[in-house]
């Protein structure tokens, strides 16, 4: 087996990985198509083995391109954290915490990523709205440095600090006779015109698990994949069900209010869910210390015991 292999060729191949054809990845690179295949063909050529298979276009990895992409996850992911490590000895952190989130999280991230930016004023942060699934995936891919997601569907090989449990309240017009009860039930929300997230999202098959403990069925009129969407559809007859840790960010639009949901069984924990690996990330480790230092939970609770005050005031 030849020659040295670049890191840049392996951002390349990760860009290739990642985009799955070669006109997006040397676009994402800020390369040309020419210059993106030939950086290919080199490495391929170092290490003496085809990585690509081509036809007219990208066709997929060979076997042992698929472990050369595995190989240059891990080393680039070293090399960033390698960076990363001496930024911090410097006392200075210019990464960007890349973190993944499933859309019921999403909202209350600012309290994770405002902290970490506070301390860390030099950084940047990216948020993607993905299934706990994907997650799991780009977190053992080393795409993300952190997911926030249910614990429960925490992924082996990562520790995790929980940061508060889904509360649930229907989101109504204050003119709905159901607002004026102290709680409301499953059944009674049954049967609202409800928004509700699509059945590929978790809180979604909680919503569901919910509505059977107490024997109905029903059928949503919006289905969406985030919560802003469910937000943007509400009307006077529309309502959703929500988390109170969507509150303090989305609040609750004006003409309309809030009510407790009945609580059927243990409340689902929502957590920040990092690789458990040595050495660990610095811009991994900087966001477990956010999460450990704050308790969000309380923040949440704070607010939504204030808005129930504010109510009846």
């Amino acid at each position: 087996m030849a020659g040295d292999v670049l890191l840049q060729q392996l951002d390349y191949l990760l860009a290739l990985a990642a985009e799955r054809h070669f006109g997006r990845a040397a676009a994402r690179c800020h390369i040309s198509q020419p210059t993106l295949s030939v950086a290919i063909r080199r490495l391929e050529r170092d290490l003496g083995i085809v990585i690509v298979q081509r036809g007219r276009r990208f066709e997929g990895f060979t076997e042992e391109g698929r472990r050369v992409v595995t190989w240059a996850q891990r080393i680039i992911a070293e090399r960033d954290e390698m960076l990363a490590d001496l930024e911090r000895i410097q006392g200075r952190l210019t990464a960007t915490a890349r973190i993944g989130a499933i859309p019921t999280a999403v909202p209350a991230s600012p309290y994770i990523t405002d902290e970490f930016l506070h301390r860390n004023p030099a950084a940047s942060v990216r948020i993607e709205a993905l299934s706990s699934r994907e997650i799991a995936r780009r977190l053992a891919d080393f795409e993300i440095d952190a997911g926030l997601t249910y614990l429960d569907e925490a992924p082996p090989g990562t520790r995790s600090v929980e940061l508060y449990r889904e509360q649930y309240v229907l989101v109504a017009s204050a003119d709905d006779p159901l607002m004026g009860k102290a709680n409301v039930t499953w059944a009674e929300a049954a049967g609202l015109e409800l928004c509700v997230l699509t059945t590929t999202m978790r809180n979604r098959r909680i919503l569901d698990a919910n509505m059977a403990v107490e024997g109905v069925r029903y059928r949503p009129v919006v289905e969406a994949d985030s919560v802003d969407a469910l937000y943007a559809h509400l009307t006077k007859r529309r309502a959703t069900i929500a988390s109170t840790a969507w509150l303090p960010q989305l609040s609750v639009p004006q003409g309309f209010t809030a009510r407790p949901m009945v609580k059927h069984g243990p409340s689902p924990a929502i957590g920040l869910v990092v690789l458990d690996r040595a050495p660990s990330s610095i811009v991994a480790g900087a966001l477990v210390a956010v999460a450990t230092d704050i308790d969000i939970a309380a923040r949440v609770d704070q607010f939504w015991t204030q808005a129930q005050r504010d109510e009846l005031h």
